[in-house]
C-alpha cells in the first residue's frame, strides 16, 4: 500500500526533508491503523510547524508551547538525519511526544503561562546568576592571589569533585590530595583571606588557620543547585538543593541519608532531655532497693569506674574478695557478664566463684571456670541456662571437690547426670541450692540425698514441678539438716511436711516453706519439734489459721526469733473478702502472740497482705510502753487498718527503725516521720519513698 505523496503537499513543499519521514507510511495491520497515521502525520506537523511567538510590550517573545514544539521538531529532525536511522525507527522516534498524555493544569499554571512566566526559566536564571557571581570571586581571588616575587607561580588543576572520589584509583587520590593542599595554601596566601582573619581576629571559628582556609575551599568546590551529584554516604545520584547537607569528608548526602542524620540528631538531642529524668527514675530505684542517696566513698566510685571500663582491665590485682564481689554484681546487673570479662574474675587459687548473671555465658566459659580454679569449693551461678549436660560431664571428670552448690536455671541437666553427681561428688558435699530446674531433679534424685550427702547441712529446692509428696518424705532422713527452704509447684499436702519437721525439727535454725497447701497440723508439729528455729517463713497460704498461729507462739519453748515473713497468710474468697468467719491466715491473734514472744529480738517482719489484722491490735501491740529497739525494718503493706496514727506508733516503738513498708494503706496520708527514718509506700509527685528531717515533716528521699 504505497504511493507517492501529492504534489500539492504543503507540508513537503516547505520542509522537502519530512518526505522521507512520511512516506512509506506504516502498513496498516490492525484496526486503527489509520487513526495511527493521523496521529503520526499531527506529530510530524507539529514538530515542523514554526514556533509561535506572542507580542507582549512591543516584544516577540516566544510562548511556552512554541519552546515545546521547537524541541520537539529539533529532536525529531535530529534523530532522522542518523546515519543508522530506519524509517521505522524515525516513526517510533518522531510519534513518541506525539503520544505524551498531559494531566489538568491548576489555575496558577495556567495564568503563569498565560503571563509566559515558567518556574523552569527562573530557576535556570538563578543557576546562571550564581554560576556569574561564582565566577567574578573566583576571578577576584586569582587577582588578589597573584604570586608576590618570592613566590613561584602554581598551575595546578582544580581538586576533582567529591562524586569521584569513589571511584578513583590511588594515584589519582594522591594527585587530589596534592591538589587539595595547593589550592589551600593559595588560599592562605590571598590578600582576602588575610583581610577575613583580621576582620575575624577575635573569632574563635576562624582561630585556627588550616581549618578557616579549607572551609574556604570546600564552601567554593561545592556544586551549585539543580547539579547531580554523589551521595557521600551511600553513592546515589540526586539533585542538588540549597538544604543539601554536608557529610563528614566534606561531600554532599542525599535527602534519604540527610533524613536518617536528622533523626540520629534529634534521637541524641531527646536523650540529652531525658537524662535528667532518667537519673531521677534511677535515684528511685534505688531507694526501694535499700541504696540510700547521699555522696559515694571512694571505694565504690572506684569500683563503678572499673564496672564502666572493665574491657580495658587486663587484671584485677590484689583486690579483695569483697571488691571483686561487688564488681561481678555491677556487671551482671547490666548485662555485661560475657566471656572476656569472665577470664578477670577467674583466679588461679580462688575457692568462690560467683557469677549473678550468667545469661550470655556460653559452656565453654562454664567449663573454663573448672578449668581456670581447680580449687574452687563454692560455686554460685544464677541464669547458667548453658549449665547443662556437657559441663556437667566435664565437671564430674575433675577431682574438684565442691563443698557448696547454688545453680539457678540449669534447666537442661538430666536425671541421670544428677545421679551421677550425687553418687560421685556427694560425699563433700554441705550445701546444695537448685532453683528453676523445671522438668528434672524428682524424687529420685532426692531419695539418693540421705545415702550420698552425709555431710549436706543446708538444702533449698525452689520453684521445682517434679517433686511430689513422695520425694518430700525422703528429706526427713536427712539429720545433718540445719537450713531448709522448700517451694515446690506442684500439689503437695501436710502428711510430708509434718514428717520432714518431726525427722530434722530439732537441729533447724532456718525453716522457709513457701506456696504450699498445708494446714495447722504443720504448725503444731513445728510448735512440739523446733526448739532453735531463728528464721521462719510460711508464705502464700490460705489453709492455716489464726488460731493456729496464736498457738504456735503460745508457750513455745523456741528462742525469740530474729526473722519472720507470714506474707499473703490471709482468707481469699472473692464473693464477701472482708468476712473471714473462720479466722483463716494470719491475724490480730496471732500478731499479739508473735510479739509477745519475739519482739524483744525481731529485726525483720513481713506481713504484706495479712489483711485481717485490726486497728485494735496495731494500737495495743505498738502502745506507748511498748518498745522494739532490735527491729530495722517492716513490711505491712495491704493491712486495711493502718493508717497516720499506726504509722506515728510504730516509728515511736521501734526507735532504730530504718524502713518502714505502707504500700496499698489508703489511711496513712500525712504522718510525721523522725529524722533517719524512710517511709516507702505513699505516692507522692516525686516518687514513693520520704525520709524524716529534723522538724519530723518529712522530704522525698533522692
Amino acid at each position: 500500500m504505497q504511493g507517492e505523496p501529492p504534489a500539492t503537499n504543503t507540508l513537503t513543499a516547505e520542509r522537502p526533508d519530512m518526505k522521507s519521514l512520511i512516506w512509506p507510511r506504516p502498513p496498516v495491520n490492525y484496526k486503527g491503523g489509520v487513526v495511527r497515521r493521523k496521529r503520526l502525520l499531527i506529530g510530524y506537523v507539529a514538530a515542523a510547524a514554526p514556533p509561535c511567538t506572542k507580542t507582549t510590550g512591543g516584544k516577540a517573545r516566544q510562548t511556552k508551547e512554541g519552546r515545546k514544539r521547537t524541541r520537539k521538531g529539533e529532536l525529531a529532525e535530529r534523530k532522522s538525519n542518523t546515519p543508522n536511522a530506519t524509517p521505522a525507527g524515525n516513526q517510533r522516534a518522531a510519534a513518541a511526544p506525539g503520544r505524551q498524555i498531559r494531566g489538568p493544569q491548576s489555575a496558577l499554571t495556567d495564568f503563569l503561562a498565560s503571563h509566559n512566566i515558567s518556574a523552569n526559566q527562573i530557576r535556570q536564571d538563578a543557576n546562571a546568576r550564581r554560576a556569574a557571581a561564582l565566577a567574578a570571586q573566583q576571578a577576584v581571588d586569582a587577582t588578589d592571589n597573584a604570586p608576590s616575587p618570592g613566590m613561584e607561580a602554581d598551575d595546578s588543576p582544580a581538586p576533582a569533585p567529591a562524586r569521584a572520589r569513589r571511584s578513583e584509583s590511588k594515584a589519582q587520590s594522591a594527585k587530589r590530595k596534592k591538589d587539595e593542599e595547593k589550592a589551600i595554601a593559595k588560599i592562605k596566601a590571598s590578600k582576602t583571606f588575610q583581610r577575613r582573619r583580621q576582620k575575624y581576629d577575635s573569632d574563635d571559628e576562624m582561630s585556627d588557620e588550616d581549618e578557616a582556609a579549607r572551609a574556604i575551599f570546600e564552601e567554593r568546590m561545592a556544586p551549585l543547585p539543580d547539579q547531580m551529584e554523589n551521595c557521600e554516604d551511600c553513592g546515589n545520584r540526586f539533585r542538588v538543593t540549597p538544604y543539601s547537607r554536608k557529610g563528614e569528608d566534606g561531600g554532599l548526602l542525599c535527602p534519604k541519608c540527610s533524613k536518617e542524620l536528622d533523626k540520629e540528631e534529634s534521637r541524641a538531642t531527646k536523650r540529652r532531655k531525658t537524662n535528667a529524668g532518667r537519673q531521677r527514675r534511677q535515684i528511685q530505684s534505688n531507694l526501694l532497693d535499700g541504696i540510700y542517696p547521699g555522696a559515694k566513698d571512694l571505694m565504690t566510685l572506684c569500683i563503678e569506674t572499673l564496672a564502666k571500663n572493665v574491657d580495658m582491665a587486663e587484671d584485677f590485682g590484689d583486690l579483695p574478695p569483697a571488691m571483686v564481689e561487688r564488681l561481678s554484681g555491677i556487671l551482671c546487673k547490666k548485662r555485661e557478664m560475657r566471656s572476656d570479662p569472665l577470664n578477670l574474675f577467674l583466679r588461679p587459687g580462688n575457692d568462690t566463684v560467683t557469677v549473678y548473671d550468667g545469661a550470655r555465658l556460653s559452656s565453654d566459659d562454664y567449663i573454663r571456670i573448672f578449668q581456670y580454679c581447680p580449687t574452687v569449693k563454692d560455686l554460685r551461678l544464677r541464669d547458667a541456662v548453658q549449665f547443662k549436660n556437657k559441663v556437667m560431664d566435664h565437671f564430674l571428670s575433675t577431682k574438684i571437690k565442691l563443698e557448696k552448690l547454688n545453680l539457678h536455671g540449669a534447666n537442661l541437666i538430666d536425671d541421670e547426670r544428677w545421679n551421677r553427681f550425687f553418687k560421685e561428688k556427694g560425699e563433700n558435699l554441705k550445701a546444695f541450692k537448685l532453683h528453676y530446674t523445671d522438668g528434672h531433679f524428682g524424687d529420685e534424685q532426692l531419695a539418693l540425698l540421705p545415702k550420698t550427702c552425709p555431710n549436706l547441712t543446708r538444702l533449698k529446692i525452689v520453684h521445682n514441678q517434679k517433686v511430689t509428696d513422695e520425694g518430700l518424705e525422703h528429706i526427713a532422713k536427712i539429720s545433718s539438716l540445719v537450713h531448709l527452704t522448700i517451694n515446690i509447684y506442684g500439689q503437695t499436702s501436710s502428711p510430708p511436711y509434718v514428717e520432714i519437721i518431726n525427722g530434722v525439727g530439732p537441729a533447724l535454725r532456718t525453716l522457709c516453706i513457701d506456696k504450699a497447701s498445708i494446714d495447722d497440723s504443720v504448725l503444731e508439729a513445728i510448735h512440739e519439734n523446733c526448739q532453735n528455729i531463728q528464721k521462719l517463713r510460711l508464705t502464700d497460704n490460705e489453709f492455716m489459721t489464726d488460731r493456729g498461729f496464736a498457738n504456735l507462739f503460745s508457750n513455745w519453748y523456741n528462742p525469740p526469733l530474729t526473722y519472720i515473713d507470714f506474707h499473703k497468710c490471709r482468707h481469699i474468697d472473692s464473693n464477701d473478702p472482708r468476712d473471714n468467719t473462720n479466722g483463716i491466715g494470719f491475724s490480730s491473734l496471732g500478731f499479739e502472740a508473735l510479739m509477745a514472744h519475739s519482739g524483744k529480738t525481731l529485726k525483720h517482719i513481713d506481713i504484706n497482705s495479712c489483711r485481717h489484722i485490726s486497728l485494735e491490735t496495731f494500737e495495743r501491740v505498738f502502745a506507748v510502753d511498748k518498745k522494739y529497739l532490735d527491729l530495722t525494718f517492716m513490711n505491712i503493706s495491704f493491712c486495711q487498718a493502718v493508717n497516720d496514727f499506726v504509722v506515728g506508733c510504730i516509728f515511736r516503738s521501734c526507735p532504730n527503725i530504718k524502713q518502714l513498708v505502707v504500700f496499698g494503706n489508703f489511711g496513712v496520708r500525712s504522718v510525721k516521720i523522725p529524722k533517719g527514718k524512710i517511709l516507702t509506700g505513699i505516692p507522692t509527685a516525686m516518687g514513693m519513698q520520704t525520709e524524716g528531717t529534723e522538724d519530723g515533716e518529712g522530704r522525698i528521699a533522692g
